[in-house]
């Protein structure tokens, strides 16, 4: 069986990235699990993470993205949903059954059962697998006939005096007075969903080398049949697909030291890169960590991240959230008096911490599919490209994963992920204007780009990028602005060879 122990210290890897150093060496006694690299390894490890030069053949081990993890690709919309390549059989089982818990639907108290009950009593969805469908990622809707399942608006308002003081740069916000720190746009029997939430676009030519030319559409949100009266004035939202869900667990176990020493806040060497870490706070520990979840990185581990969603997206409580009523507000009080599924027999929650530990475990082990093509010239060439222009300046290819004991899936694996973890000002035409811990409105975390070529597959679309605004990988490129406005430029005017090359490469990803 899997442990809490395990599965919660994994938020704490290398951990060293608090503004007070006592923090910092608390945390680091705590890494009980982490077995500390040789200065001999670490050596090893710089030399193989190291950007490649040689772009003639594919690089030793490149196809197996996520290491000994890594398996087959499917060739059906389940590619996304297998468990670790090296999980043991038994561990395979615990899998198993936090995937049942993740497509569990849920049900307003009481019922019948006690397993199922606490839905609500606003919501977004039934289930995990509801907004991550075959464990890939959202869309926003399609027309005002379209449910926004598989998307979600979180909104707050401007704080007067920050609430972490230990937190340095912190951005203080709160919740809407009214309708808490997302819209629920679902809501059980006598109790209206807060709002509906549309979007439409306008669409934005653009004109690229050699005669050819791209569409963007610009998103407006538009939040309707308010269903608890006037939004905040000062309400600042921000319209979030659902991720795909795949190596997470790997991405957790990246040494934070390695993502920090990434970090060049100030752009000390020049090259209009300024990557930050965000730096939020704990409800597991009570303290600060590094953030690595989330769209801006909101979140410190698999764990906070899963217990989040159950709150906010399904109004499912935990211990890290006890209360039964979800994301109710004070102004809505027939909400937090509904009945709850709370119960002893769930640590006084609706969902245990087994429960939650075997969705976050589940969550942890969902597969990287290996590379496709790798050794195809036009990939290769693309790969060239890629390298070149400076994409990978924010999507760094390789990072190598603690050395753990009792995680053996995710522990000392050479990884391809092509991201830094790192918050990264995109322009004001990405912006949300919505801060969340260290993050600004116009931050945000690199997205791994591992699996992305299998989003048709998967998902049954190509919509990219944080609100699904991009229809595919050209226009994602395209929206690209603020520290990488010059490698969004040079895709632009470079010729249309070298672009479709850049696209065939990130199809094989």
């Amino acid at each position: 069986m899997i442990h809490k122990q395990n599965v919660r210290a994994l938020c704490l890897f290398g951990a060293a990235i608090l503004v007070s150093p006592a923090w910092a060496t608390d945390l680091q006694d705590l890494h009980l699990d982490v077995i500390p690299r040789t200065e001999e390894e670490r050596a090893r490890i710089q030399s193989i993470i190291a950007p490649t030069e040689d772009f003639t053949q594919a690089e030793q081990f490149e196809a197996n993205a996520a290491g000994a993890a890594t398996v087959r690709p499917a060739t059906n919309s389940n590619a996304f949903s297998q468990p670790s390549g090296n999980i043991s059989f038994e561990r395979e089982l615990d899998f198993k059954v936090g995937n049942g818990l993740f497509k569990k639907l849920w049900v307003s108290s009481p019922s019948s059962t006690l397993a199922s009950d606490g839905l609500g009593p606003l919501y977004n969805a039934r289930s995990c697998q509801r907004c991550h469908l075959k464990d890939g990622r959202g869309h926003p809707p399609e027309n005002p006939q379209d449910t926004a399942t598989s998307m979600l608006v979180r909104i707050s308002v401007p704080a007067e005096a920050s609430a972490i003081a230990e937190i340095e740069d912190y951005i203080s916000s709160a919740p809407d007075p009214v309708y808490g720190g997302q819209i629920q746009d679902f809501g059980i029997a006598g109790h209206p969903a807060e709002a509906q939430i549309n979007i439409r676009y306008t669409e934005m030519p653009i004109e690229l080398s050699e005669g050819e030319t791209a569409s963007l559409r610009q998103p407006v949100l538009q939040l309707t049949d308010l269903g608890y009266g006037p939004l905040h004035p000062e309400i600042m939202t921000s319209a979030r697909v659902a991720p795909q869900m795949i190596g997470l667990g790997l991405l957790d176990a990246i040494p934070a030291a390695e993502i920090l020493a990434r970090a060049d806040p100030q752009d000390a060497d020049g090259d209009g890169i300024s990557g930050r870490a965000n730096i939020v706070w704990s409800t597991v520990y009570d303290r600060p960590m590094l953030g690595r979840f989330g769209l801006k990185a909101g979140q410190p581990s698999v764990w906070e991240q899963s217990a989040g969603a159950f709150h906010g997206d399904i109004g499912i409580s935990s211990t890290l959230h006890p209360t039964g009523y979800g994301d109710c507000s004070q102004k809505q009080p027939e909400c937090r008096t509904a009945p709850d599924g709370n119960t002893p027999a769930h640590n006084d929650a609706e969902i245990s911490d087994v429960g939650l530990e075997l969705v976050s475990f589940y969550s942890s082990n969902l597969a990287v599919p290996a590379r496709r093509d790798v050794d195809d010239p036009q990939v290769l060439q693309g790969k060239q490209v890629f390298y070149e222009t400076g994409c990978i300046s924010c999507h760094t290819p390789k990072h190598v994963t603690h050395r753990l004991d009792g995680q053996p899936e995710q522990s000392f694996q050479l990884i391809w992920p092509y991201t830094d973890m790192l918050l990264h000002d995109m322009g004001p035409g990405l912006a949300d204007n919505r801060p969340e811990a260290r993050a600004t409105g116009q931050e945000w975390r690199t997205p791994p780009l591992w699996g992305i070529g299998m989003t048709q597959q998967v998902s049954g679309h190509t919509y990219f990028l944080h609100d699904g605004r991009a229809r595919n990988l050209l226009e994602a490129i395209l929206w690209h602005g603020g520290e990488a406005e010059a490698t969004k430029s040079r895709v632009v005017e470079m010729p249309k060879a070298d672009r479709d090359a850049l696209i065939r490469f990130l199809e094989s990803l």
